[in-house]
């Protein structure tokens, strides 16, 4: 396995969060998994890689997004726990293996452009992020409700059935995306 020493250092404290370890070793495995498959070559280069082609990300990357969707999702999930009775279940372990997955099919979406940039792949072009990461994570055996946070945390994910760790984990990444929208707009109001 060519990442999982970096990955496991690199999300040693959102790991941790995971209490099931054979859980946590699936996630390490689809990141992994999905790094070789996106011809990656080096950890380093994710830390370079932009979390999304759509609009400028004023320097945050792909781990940095990854970080604070996941910090997000789970503050949107004890926001609730801690100020009301919640009519539903929210499971920790799939929330935040979830949210350290929502976004893993895009080291198969995006690739350096050899120019110092970053561009779609083709793999990018034939398939958006939620079906390639659904898929990685169904070939680890990751739970259906893991592929569900994966494969309908963005619009493919409109009107779909979800679980509600899918619900907090798409909030948490609409809310680092949409920021930087309305500055790059020049419509952020300062």
């Amino acid at each position: 396995m060519m990442f999982r020493e970096d990955i496991g250092r690199t999300f040693e404290k959102e790991l941790a969060m995971i209490k099931d370890e054979r859980l946590r070793d699936m996630v390490i495995e689809a990141w992994d998994m999905a790094a070789v498959e996106g011809g990656w070559n080096s950890f380093d280069d994710l830390n370079r890689m932009p979390y999304t082609l759509l609009t400028e990300t004023h320097g945050i990357s792909f781990i940095d997004h990854t970080k604070a969707v996941t910090a997000g999702a789970v503050g949107l999930a004890m926001a609730q726990i801690d100020n009301y009775s919640t009519p539903y279940r929210i499971d920790m372990d799939r929330l935040v293996a979830g949210a350290l997955l929502h976004d893993v099919g895009k080291l198969l979406e995006i690739e350096p452009d050899g120019s110092g940039g970053h561009r779609k792949s083709r793999h990018g072009m034939l398939e958006r992020h939620p079906i390639s990461g659904a898929i990685i994570a169904a070939k680890v055996g990751l739970p259906e409700e893991i592929v569900n946070t994966i494969a309908c945390h963005a619009k493919e994910g409109d009107g779909r059935p979800k679980v509600i760790e899918t619900i907090f984990i798409h909030q948490a990444d609409f809310a680092t995306f949409d920021p930087l929208v309305y500055l790059n707009k020049g419509d952020l109001i300062e």
